[in-house]
């Protein structure tokens, strides 16, 4: 089955609240990771959005689904492809976003799975990265969620999302870095400006003197380039 209806499935599967940050049942020997997993999942169930937590688990539910698609002792059963072990561990590492975004504070674990659905699942990725942005008073969550519809070529997508959640006096000031280069790479440095002023409202300006001149700069480059001059 493809990946996409495979995510579908496991969005659509419900999730009991009780079992936020439980260890998932396997036959698949853990070669030593259990007390290790057992660890993870208990900072992550004090806090969801401990990012270090995070990749270290998810690169072990990873590890484990990826061996579990080798053959089980038959030895006429087909040698699983890297598409296909690479496609069991993002589903492993999807099923672990969805079952620790159910804490409502998790913002984190939406940014990871949008990243795996970003190539597939636009309306769903947008909904889970406004979920994250939504659930972080911080703005950490909105400069992940930027800069990953950045990456993926989604500027406009972007800027939407920034521009219907940004509270420059609030959030951390690299929201401003990652909004002027979504509007310099959608071709609006206009509108880049506008965004290296809003930074004019952050309490601490010295502390955002330097972004600003930077992103300064970054723009007359964007101008210059568009004029050719």
């Amino acid at each position: 089955m493809a990946l996409l209806p495979r995510l579908r499935q496991l969005m659509r599967r419900p999730t009991s609240a009780s079992r936020v940050g439980a260890r998932r049942p396997t036959k698949v020997a853990r070669r030593g990771d259990t007390l290790h997993e057992d660890a993870l999942r208990s900072m992550l169930s004090d806090d969801p959005n401990n990012e270090r937590a995070f990749v270290a688990l998810a690169e072990i539910v990873r590890r484990r689904a990826a061996d579990s698609t080798a053959p089980d002792g038959d030895p006429l059963a087909a040698t699983p492809d890297d598409t296909e072990r690479q496609r069991a561990a993002d589903l492993a590492v999807w099923a672990l976003g969805e079952e620790l975004a159910g804490n409502p504070r998790a913002w984190y674990p939406l940014i990871e799975v949008a990243r795996l659905s970003v190539h597939d699942d636009h309306e769903g990725t947008l909904r889970r990265l406004t979920t994250a942005a939504e659930r972080d008073p911080s703005g950490r969550a909105l400069v992940e969620a930027l800069a990953l519809l950045r990456s993926a070529g989604l500027p406009v997508d972007a800027l939407g999302l920034g521009v219907g959640h940004w509270r420059p006096r609030e959030h951390d000031p690299e929201v401003a870095r990652q909004l002027v280069l979504a509007s310099i790479e959608a071709g609006r440095p206009l509108e880049a400006k506008q965004h290296i002023a809003a930074l004019d409202l952050y309490p601490d300006q010295k502390a955002v003197a330097d972004l600003k001149a930077e992103l300064a700069r970054d723009v007359a480059h964007a101008e210059q380039t568009i004029t050719g001059t």
